[in-house]
């Protein structure tokens, strides 16, 4: 086996040598538009061949794994990919080796585009072995020369003519499905979004403040049709009374001299990211808000101490958890501390104990992927929790500093 991974270690070098890559950049430099094209359109040729042996190398660990849930946590810790993206790659991987091989041929021969393989392999997920196969014959000479979006509606409507009953099932199921979902953005924006609603329904909500939107419109709003559309959404899921905020709890990270103005660094708000200072002021000077004062060692930034009048000690230990961690641990999750689930690192029933020391904080996947065979955690003394995969390959968190290392404290 040792053999056969450094042969093939050698053919991926050769194909992405660095000095070759070097000649064919300068070559590209030269060339005038219609020739530029031509070498896009062949290297998206040459992408697809090489998604191909990905999406098989894929499929192959998750057949040596067993099929088991955590192959994506294991290739996302280890390619630097989100769960979701990775998740979508596994399944497309077993897919094609499996259930599209006609499919999977077609990118081997650069027709196909890994990203159009993937839209292949969700719109027939559905449908039994057999009738994927049927599929995929069908739509053999349907998917070359045609965009993402052309391939999904094809496959989408080949898979509902292979399997009609079915496809009323799953209509009938993916509608069951309906959820609320929230996305975290850059620079203090977020979207929500509600996912597989009825169509009807969405459709008419939509209608509906869109009506509204452009009623505004007409009477001088000068707000764009797209701003309006948004707060009006907004407006009515907060009640139709104008946006006025609601009450809730988030974790939002300032040292002093930002919240008084003094310097401009960003502000972090758990499970969502950095935000501009004065937006971060303007959030925490919120009529309802309650402030904390955090102390930390001047020259690490780690959380030392966290101010507090009230709670039980329970309750205070669990809350200096989640500020110090601010997010699940895995390395590569952003989920917020204040949604996750404390975990002991030496479980109680072997002597662990109820301690900061002890006590780390992960979200509900991630606590039960912890116990899964083959995954290894480790917390260390000063917080570092190192992440062994079944595969043996380590990955390492470190609770963020709530400021930069000051070697001399700062004159207040």
């Amino acid at each position: 086996m040792a053999t056969s991974q450094a042969e093939l270690s050698a053919l991926l070098e050769e194909l992405t040598d660095p000095d070759r890559l070097e000649e064919i950049n300068a070559l590209v430099e030269s060339l005038d538009g219609k020739e530029s094209l031509l070498v896009a359109k062949e290297v998206g040729v040459a992408l697809a061949r090489l998604e191909a042996v990905r999406y098989r190398a894929l499929s192959r660990l998750s057949e040596v794994r067993g099929g088991v849930g955590s192959v994506v946590q294991e290739v996302a810790l280890e390619l630097s990919f989100v769960d979701a993206f990775v998740g979508s790659l596994v399944a497309t991987g077993v897919a094609l080796t499996s259930r599209l091989p006609r499919t999977l041929s077609l990118m081997d021969r650069g027709k196909v585009s890994g990203f159009a393989a993937q839209k292949v392999a969700e719109a027939t997920a559905w449908l039994s072995d057999e009738d994927s196969l049927t599929a995929d014959a069908v739509l053999e000479s349907r998917l070359p020369g045609k965009n993402s979006e052309q391939v999904r509606k094809a496959a989408s409507y080949v898979a509902m003519r292979t399997d009609r009953s079915g496809a009323e099932r799953r209509a009938a199921e993916c509608r069951e499905g309906r959820r609320l979902s929230l996305a975290q953005g850059e620079t203090g924006v977020a979207s929500i979004e509600v996912r597989d609603g009825p169509v009807e329904k969405v459709t008419a909500a939509y209608q509906r403040i869109h009506r509204e939107a452009r009623a505004l419109r007409n009477q001088g709003d000068t707000r764009t049709m797209d701003q309006l559309r948004a707060d009006i959404a907004l407006d009515l899921l907060l009640g139709g009374q104008g946006g006025v905020s609601e009450r809730t709890e988030v974790f939002l990270y300032m040292d002093l001299a930002t919240y008084l103005g003094l310097n401009d660094d960003p502000v972090k708000m758990a499970g969502h990211g950095y935000l501009p200072a004065g937006l971060g002021r303007h959030i925490a000077s919120g009529a309802d808000t309650v402030l904390r004062r955090i102390i930390t060692d001047p020259l690490s930034g780690q959380v030392q101490d966290l101010g507090r009048t009230r709670y039980r000690p329970d309750a205070a230990t669990a809350e200096f958890v989640r500020v110090r961690d601010r997010e699940c641990r895995r390395p590569g999750c952003t989920r917020a501390a204040h949604t996750c689930e404390l975990d002991h690192s030496i479980p109680w029933q072997f002597q662990g104990e109820t301690n900061v020391a002890d006590l780390v904080t992960y979200c509900r996947r991630d606590h039960r992927l912890k116990d899964e065979p083959g995954w290894i955690y480790r917390l260390d003394p000063d917080g570092s929790l190192t992440v062994t995969t079944p595969t043996g390959q380590t990955h390492t968190s470190t609770p963020p500093p709530l400021h930069e290392p000051r070697p001399e404290v700062l004159p207040f």
